[in-house]
């Protein structure tokens, strides 16, 4: 059996993959995310809205169901990334495919623009085209937000999505591949998707505890990465940020969500609160739309670096390695 054009594993072949990686840098930068007819999170999307036709009502039987729907959706995806390693497939066809699905596994262009489009609205005074960008961002209901509630819940899931959008599925890259980036994808399509309150949350437990698991230490690399951006950005103070990261951090209901969230708060300065849920950053002023087109570029940053260091160990990692100098009795001519 011939082997794989593209082994599955990052660190086996670190040059081909840095510039698979390369690629679909470049993709998302400049075209967007893939349309909508040929993107593959919108297929796992399809997929989960399929399978909850048979969904149960009983809490006992939603629990099962929603881990076998787990179980499933996740395996699925794992095992669509490892088609592009399959023996025998040729590289001109491997290297495009694989390109094609990491690329769909993040979104740097499109998060950046959602929150450049509300940003934009508040600053033109335009609040109802602000809230209604903000459904871009976020599922929280925007009718009743002010311009500061509505620029600080667009900075929260800039800081949040800066880690699940990009530095998560890197992690999950460099750790196992493409599997792990599609893995982790569609837990977190998962997770939006059932891991929510209500008549059917039993469902979405297994979905959510996943997504908290998949995003512990990414969350947490996020958080360091921004206030490694913040430290180099104009109006953003990482003294502040680290202070307000160690003190808020735990606020949130998602052990993770607060640590990205709690360094952007302390870095721009700014009161990062969802009103009956949590405050970050409670000393701060009220969060604006210069305060959230500043958190763009942070978020841009942070996701700019994030790449930019694993594409470093993976191109380090492609050095050839130097030969072990001769041992001196044999480089004289004396005996081994």
């Amino acid at each position: 059996m011939s082997a794989p054009a593209l082994p599955w594993l990052p660190w086996e072949a670190p040059a081909l993959h840095a510039g698979v990686l390369a690629a679909a840098l470049a993709w998302d930068r400049l075209l967007g995310e893939p349309p909508a007819r040929l993107h593959p999170v919108v297929g796992m999307g399809a997929l989960v809205r399929r399978l909850r036709r048979w969904e149960p009502r009983r809490p006992a039987a939603q629990l099962a169901f929603g881990g076998a729907m787990v179980a499933a959706v996740v395996g699925l995806s794992a095992a669509a990334g490892l088609v592009p390693s399959l023996p025998g497939l040729p590289a001109w066809l491997a290297l495009p495919l694989a390109t094609w699905l990491l690329t769909a596994s993040f979104a740097t262009r499109g998060l950046e623009e959602a929150g450049g489009r509300v940003a934009s609205a508040l600053e033109a005074g335009d609040l109802a085209g602000a809230r209604a960008g903000l459904g871009w961002l976020c599922s929280r209901e925007a009718g009743a937000l002010d311009a500061s509630e509505v620029a600080a819940a667009a900075a929260e899931s800039l800081a949040e999505n800066s880690s699940d959008s990009l530095v998560a599925p890197l992690f999950w890259y460099a750790v196992a591949g493409l599997p792990g980036a599609l893995a982790y994808r569609a837990a977190n399509t998962l997770d939006a998707m059932v891991g929510y309150r209500g008549p059917t949350e039993w469902t979405g437990k297994a979905a959510a505890r996943l997504d908290d698991l998949l995003n512990l230490l990414p969350a947490r690399l996020a958080a360091l990465l921004l206030l490694a951006v913040g430290a180099a950005a104009r109006g953003a103070s990482a003294a502040r940020g680290l202070r307000v990261l160690a003190r808020d951090r735990r606020r949130t209901a998602s052990p993770n969500a607060g640590w990205p969230m709690a360094a952007l708060a302390g870095l721009l300065g700014v009161r990062l609160e969802k009103p009956g849920h949590y405050v970050l950053g409670g000393e701060g002023r009220p969060c604006g739309a210069a305060d959230l087109q500043r958190a763009v570029l942070l978020a841009r940053g942070t996701m700019l670096l994030a790449a930019g260091l694993l594409l470093a160990a993976l191109l380090g990692a492609a050095l050839p390695r130097g030969t072990a100098p001769a041992r001196i009795g044999t480089a004289a001519g004396g005996a081994p």
